[in-house]
């Protein structure tokens, strides 16, 4: 079985993340998995192409000039033509247009689609016809999550038949308590922190969607109460100025430490006490995971996936979407309560190695794959 997978790349976020962990799997299954990239001209992605060469994934990159590039069809098609796949797999809304059209055109016996974010053009009007069409040719769908699933149905016109859930897995290494406590000391050391500094942590790209004004918010209510409290906050993004003036603005610059784009940021948060995911929506959140994998307890908003990870009051606290209040009482709850955080992660850690295995997650594509050739 060859399957080519299609995603046009301009970071590696969470998808990005997850498709290297899928093929890597898929291939030590003796699955021919293979990676279509499209980039843009000034993002050619060394990064995810070193990442790909690493796990050993044959990888064509194909530039896309622009978000209506039509001759981008005949390429992908000749591309596909090349590598013959049994079945073509697209990710995210580019991969989706041009992956189906050129792979009919290549004459690919079948097209998957997955489902990883329910972004807010996708419930405009004319997006929901587009959709609503694509289902209906596409012979197959994955959505990361029950949430993905039910926007896919609801939103999408996806048939119930055509579509199941396969939630993201995750490689990870278990950390012994040396290994979490050298990380500690060496973020402190790093921001010149006392050794008992309390560290909330995020590591997210610096956009809208992740909620990050109101965790500025609640460290601005607990601040004197929890004089030992500091945000760190790993990634870069378009919101990245005005948030670091939001944060002067409320008197907590001097509480903020803004890490930019890190690529060591799985390891970084063994650092953390707490990690924050105050998100306005979220289709999975793969750095839950990531969490989950250092013991590290969560705070998270109540919305899309997060549910279906964080187990409410077990292996974290959710709160209700732009509630810094909420925020605010999560993070008094658990910086005060050191055997509370060592519980909760210890859970998580629990549900991690459970219900989110890459196994578990490979398995699954490849019921996928097998029920469409069938």
């Amino acid at each position: 079985m060859r399957i080519a997978h299609i995603i046009k790349v301009t970071r590696i976020s969470g998808a990005e993340r997850h498709l290297l962990f899928l093929l890597e799997g898929l291939r030590e299954r003796g699955i021919d998995a293979r990676l279509i990239m499209l980039v843009e001209r000034d993002r050619p992605m060394e990064d995810m192409v070193a990442a790909a060469e690493q796990r050993d994934i044959p990888i064509t990159r194909l530039r896309i000039h622009r978000d209506y590039d039509l001759p981008l069809l005949w390429r992908l098609r000749r591309a596909l033509r090349e590598i013959k796949p049994s079945i073509a797999h697209t990710h995210l809304i580019h991969a989706e247009l041009f992956g189906y059209f050129a792979a009919k055109a290549a004459g690919v016996p079948a097209v998957v689609s997955s489902r990883h974010l329910d972004d807010a053009f996708r419930y405009q009007a004319r997006w929901r016809r587009i959709n609503r069409r694509m289902w209906r040719q596409i012979d197959a769908g994955i959505a990361i999550s029950a949430a993905m699933k039910r926007f896919a149905l609801e939103i999408e016109g996806a048939s119930a038949d055509k579509i199941e859930v396969v939630r993201y897995g995750m490689e990870y290494r278990w950390l012994s308590d040396e290994d979490i406590g050298a990380a500690r000391q060496g973020l402190r050391d790093e921001l010149k922190l006392p050794a008992d500094a309390q560290v909330l942590g995020m590591a997210c790209r610096l956009v809208e969607q992740k909620g990050i004004p109101y965790a500025l918010e609640a460290l601005r209510r607990i601040r004197s109460d929890l004089p030992r409290a500091h945000l760190v906050i790993a990634g870069d993004g378009e919101k990245a100025a005005e948030l670091r003036r939001l944060a002067s603005k409320l008197g907590v610059a001097d509480r903020v430490f803004w890490l930019g784009w890190r690529a060591d940021a799985a390891e970084l948060m063994a650092a953390f006490d707490v990690f924050l995911l105050p998100s306005l929506h979220e289709g999975f959140g793969l750095v839950l995971l990531e969490a989950m994998s250092r013991r590290v307890p969560i705070i998270a908003s109540k919305v899309g996936a997060i549910p279906e990870i964080v187990v409410d009051g077990e292996t974290g606290i959710l709160v209700q979407p732009r509630d810094a209040g909420g925020l605010a009482a999560a993070m008094t709850v658990l910086l005060k309560d050191r055997a509370l955080r060592k519980y909760m992660g210890l859970l998580g850690a629990a549900r991690l190695e459970e219900r989110f295995s890459v196994e578990r997650m490979i398995s699954g594509t490849i019921a996928v794959y097998e029920n469409v050739l069938n």
